[in-house]
């Protein structure tokens, strides 16, 4: 199954200023998920972003935050409660497509728990993803994998929004991708 912009939600999860410095990787995955708002934006799919207890961890990178249309704050490391209304505002965007840190807690535990939920369809982003440890980034996606959950490549979700190189936005896009 391909990933329909027209279908899709893109969420977010836990990009904070005071995290990603510590991430394996964290300026790489933090790229990555800029890119992919981007792309979002401009293919009109909506963006949605979590920020983990923000009082002690900070906001998400101001870049990060202002692609977001809603901005949801929480304090379970998985943020599913907070998401499934945001979510179901748009029931016609079945396929979520999700990136965030630390992929082994908050990311592993939202996923997992909307797994539950019949009827979405989700992708890890996994470039998108970090975690302090690549030991536990690699497990994260290994467990996800095994729960039959797509995992994909920025550049793999670009190119199923935007479909055939005759979109409008491609050539806009390619900055994206490259």
């Amino acid at each position: 199954m391909l990933i329909d912009a027209a279908t899709s939600q893109f969420v977010l999860i836990d990009y904070q200023t005071r995290l990603m410095p510590v991430m394996d990787g964290g300026a790489a995955a933090l790229d990555s998920a800029l890119r992919l708002a981007r792309a979002a934006r401009l293919l009109q799919v909506p963006v949605l972003g979590t920020e983990q207890n923000p009082a002690r961890l900070g906001p998400n990178d101001p870049a990060l935050a202002a692609l977001c249309d809603v901005m949801l704050s929480k304090m379970a490391f998985s943020a599913a409660a907070e998401l499934r209304p945001e979510l179901q505002r748009q029931p016609q965007r079945r396929h979520i497509v999700l990136a965030g840190c630390e992929t082994h807690v908050c990311l592993l535990q939202t996923v997992l728990s909307l797994r539950e939920d019949p009827g979405l369809t989700l992708w890890v982003v996994q470039d998108a993803c970090g975690s302090r440890r690549s030991e536990d980034r690699s497990a994260a996606l290994q467990r996800l994998r095994e729960a039959g959950v797509h995992l994909v490549t920025r550049e793999m979700v670009i190119f199923e929004w935007l479909r055939d190189c005759q979109h409008p936005q491609f050539r806009t896009l390619l900055a994206e991708i490259r």
